[in-house]
C-alpha cells in the first residue's frame, strides 16, 4: 500500500511541475516575452523603409553639382504572381520577354517569399504611365527611392558612382539591404558614411488578403528618414569644365592646386565618362560599352592612377637637393658637351639658373653625380649608395614615391628608387652612378603620378612646404574637413634654396630662349618648367608644370598630354589657359584657346 501511495505522490508531483512549467512559459511569452506576439504581429504588419535622400554635393563656389531626383524600382514577390498576360505586361515595363524571364528565374532562385527588385529607376513620368495598370498584375508594386544626377557631365573620376551592394559588402556591414546603392569611385565611395544618410521605416497595417489598410497605430513606430550631409568640394566647376573642353580629343590629365590650401581646383582625366550616364535604365548598356569597347580605357583615372617618367622637370628637384647638400652652387657652371647624354642646342649653360631655363641634360647629370658620389669612400661601389641615401629621403619628403592621402581612392604611389632598389636588381657594391645617372633627368627607373607634380608645383610656389591635396572643403554645417588636410608638411630642402629656382622657372616662361613661351600670360608672371617624357610606345609625352603668379601664387598647375611631342608646344599653352582663367575669369589669348580645341590627337589632327 505504502509503494502504491508512493509512486501516486510521485505522479502528482510530475504533473504539479509541468502545469508550473507551462502555466510559467505561458506567462512569459505572453507577458514578458514579447517575440512570439512580434512574430504575430509580422504576419498583420508590412515594415517599409524609408530612405534617406543622399547628400548633395557642390562645387567651391556653392554651384550644384550633384542632386536626387524622385525614382521608382518595380519590386516583385514570386509567390504572390498569379496567372498575368506576360507579354503585355513586358511592354507595360518595356522590358523583352527573355528579359523578363531571365530576371524572374534569377529573383525566384534568390527567395518565392522576398520582394525583390524587377526593374530599378524608373522615373516619375515613367512610373505614372506604368502604375495606372499595376493593378491588375498580384505581386507587383512600387517602391520610391531617389536617383543620383549631375548637374552637368563633368569631373566622373573625382565625383564618382553608385553601383547594387555586393554579397561581401551585405555580410559585412548589416546597414545595408539587398538591391541598395553604395559609393562606387571618387567622392561617393570616399564620403559614403557621410553621403547616405540614415533609413526611417513606415509600419503599415494588412487585412487578411495581406492588402494594406494604413498606418500601425496612428504612426507611433514610424520613424523619419534622416538626409545624408551635404558636401561641399574644393573643385572649381567653372575651370574643371574649361579643362575638360581643352582635353577633348586628346589623352591626359590636368591638375590643378591652390598652393596656400592643398585644395584642388581641377582634377582633369581625358577620356573620361559622363556621370549622368550611369543612372537609370541605361546605366548597365552605357557601362558595358565602355569597359568592352573603348580602346581609350575612359575608367582608367589618369590624374591619379598614370605613372609617367618625370622628364626634364625633376631637374629642379635635383638643383634643390645640390644646393641642400652643398655640392653645387647658384654660379657652379657644368659644358653642355652633349655626354654621355644628348641634349639640344643652346647658350652655355654658365651658372644653375641658366642650366633650369635651358633644361640643360649634361648639367644635370654632372650636379647629380657630385650629389651621390660625395666622397665619403674611396670606392665608387661604396660611395654612390652613400650618396644615394641622402637623395632618396630628400624626393620622398617632396611627397613622391608614396601615395599622397587625397580623399579620392585609387592614387598610385610612383616610383623613387632608392638603395635597396638598386641592391635587389645588381647586388650590393655592385653598382655606381654611372650605372643609374639616366635618374639625374627624370629618366629610368623614377615614375611619378600627375597629382604629385601638381603637388610638387605647390612646393615651389610655397617656397617647400605643402598640405596634402584633397577635394573636400566642407561636411555638413560646420565646414570641418579631415584634420590631416591641415597640417603642414615641410621638405627637407631648407627654403632659401627655392628662389634661385623659381627665378629659373619664370625665365622658362619669359625669356627668349625659355623652353615655355607660349605660357605666357598677360600682366601674370608664370614661372613654369616643361618636360617632354620619353615614351617606348609611340610619339613622346608633352609635359608642363606651373605656378601663377610669382608672387601670392593661386594657382599650381601640371598639364601631360600623351603622344605629343614637346612639352613647350601642347602642355604649357593648355596650362596658361587654365591659369589666366582661373586668376582672370576669362581668355585674352583666343587663337592660343582655338588651336587647343581645334587639335585632335586621337584621330591624329593637329592645328
Amino acid at each position: 500500500m505504502n509503494d502504491y501511495q508512493d509512486r501516486r505522490y510521485i505522479l502528482i508531483a510530475i504533473f504539479l511541475v509541468v502545469a508550473v512549467t507551462y502555466i510559467f512559459r505561458l506567462f512569459y511569452i505572453q507577458v514578458i516575452d514579447d517575440s512570439y506576439k512580434l512574430s504575430a504581429n509580422n504576419l498583420a504588419l508590412k515594415h517599409i523603409t524609408l530612405y534617406a535622400p543622399r547628400g548633395l554635393i557642390y562645387d567651391r563656389n556653392n554651384e550644384l553639382l550633384v542632386y536626387n531626383e524622385a525614382a521608382y524600382n518595380l519590386m516583385v514577390i514570386p509567390r504572390e504572381v498569379k496567372d498575368i498576360d506576360t507579354n503585355t505586361f513586358c511592354k507595360l515595363i518595356n522590358i523583352s520577354r527573355e528579359e523578363f524571364d531571365n530576371r524572374m528565374v534569377k529573383i525566384r532562385k534568390y527567395s518565392t517569399r522576398k520582394a525583390s527588385i524587377l526593374v530599378e529607376n524608373i522615373t516619375g513620368k515613367e512610373w505614372a504611365r506604368i502604375v495606372e495598370s499595376l493593378y491588375q498584375y498580384t505581386g507587383f508594386f512600387g517602391e520610391e527611392r531617389t536617383m543620383r544626377k549631375y548637374s552637368s557631365s563633368i569631373a566622373g573620376h573625382a565625383l564618382g558612382y553608385l553601383n547594387e551592394v555586393s554579397t561581401s559588402i551585405l555580410d559585412k556591414l548589416p546597414y545595408y539591404q539587398r538591391g541598395d546603392k553604395i559609393g562606387a569611385s571618387g567622392i561617393e565611395k570616399q564620403y559614403e558614411e557621410e553621403l547616405r544618410g540614415t533609413r526611417g521605416v513606415a509600419i503599415k497595417m494588412r487585412d487578411n488578403h495581406m492588402r494594406i489598410k494604413g498606418s500601425y497605430k496612428e504612426g507611433k513606430y514610424d520613424t523619419l528618414p534622416k538626409a545624408g550631409f551635404e558636401l561641399k568640394l574644393t573643385l572649381d566647376a567653372k575651370l574643371q569644365t574649361y579643362g575638360e573642353q581643352l582635353m577633348q580629343n586628346k589623352t591626359g590629365s590636368i591638375v590643378a592646386i591652390e598652393p596656400s590650401t592643398g585644395e584642388i581646383l581641377a582634377l582633369v582625366t581625358s577620356p573620361d565618362y559622363d556621370p549622368n550616364k550611369l543612372v537609370g535604365r541605361g546605366r548597365s548598356k552605357y557601362f558595358n560599352s565602355i569597359s568592352n569597347n573603348d580602346s581609350l580605357s575612359p575608367w582608367f583615372n589618369r590624374a591619379l592612377e598614370a605613372q609617367y617618367p618625370p622628364g626634364s622637370i625633376f631637374k629642379m628637384l635635383q638643383a634643390l637637393i645640390g644646393l641642400e647638400e652643398g655640392v653645387i652652387s647658384i654660379n657652379t657652371g657644368f659644358p653642355c658637351d652633349k655626354k654621355p647624354m644628348n641634349c639640344h642646342n643652346h647658350p652655355p649653360p654658365s651658372n644653375l639658373q641658366k642650366a633650369i631655363q635651358y633644361s640643360c641634360n649634361p648639367y644635370f647629370h654632372d650636379a647629380m653625380k657630385r650629389i651621390v658620389q660625395q666622397g665619403e669612400s674611396s670606392s665608387i661601389f661604396t660611395d654612390s649608395p652613400l650618396g644615394l641615401a641622402k637623395w632618396h629621403k630628400h624626393v620622398l619628403s617632396f611627397g613622391l614615391g608614396q601615395r599622397l592621402d587625397i580623399d579620392c581612392p585609387l592614387m598610385k604611389s610612383g616610383n623613387i628608387p632608392g638603395v635597396d632598389y638598386y641592391n635587389k636588381i645588381y647586388g650590393e657594391r655592385r653598382w655606381a652612378y654611372s650605372t643609374i645617372y639616366s635618374i639625374s633627368i627624370g629618366q629610368g627607373e623614377v615614375m611619378v603620378v600627375p597629382l604629385q607634380m601638381a603637388n610638387l608645383a605647390a612646393i615651389f610656389a610655397n617656397r617647400g612646404y605643402y598640405y596634402t591635396p584633397h577635394l573636400i572643403k566642407s561636411i555638413g554645417e560646420n565646414d570641418s574637413i579631415p584634420a590631416k588636410y591641415l597640417v603642414k608638411n615641410e621638405t627637407s630642402v631648407s627654403s632659401k634654396h627655392f628662389d634661385i629656382v623659381i627665378e629659373a622657372m619664370q625665365q622658362v616662361v619669359e625669356a627668349d630662349h625659355g623652353t615655355a613661351r607660349r605660357a605666357r600670360i598677360d600682366s601674370v608672371e608664370v614661372c613654369g618648367k616643361t618636360g617632354t617624357v620619353q615614351n617606348p610606345h609611340g610619339e613622346d609625352h608633352s609635359v608642363f608644370m606651373a605656378f601663377a603668379p610669382k608672387v601670392n601664387p593661386q594657382i599650381a598647375i601640371i598639364v601631360y598630354v600623351e603622344n605629343s611631342g614637346f612639352g613647350g608646344t601642347w602642355a604649357a599653352p593648355i596650362a596658361s589657359l587654365m591659369m589666366e582663367q582661373y586668376i582672370k575669369g576669362g581668355i585674352t589669348d583666343t587663337l592660343k584657346q582655338e588651336r587647343i580645341l581645334a587639335t585632335d590627337f586621337i584621330h591624329g589632327l593637329q592645328y
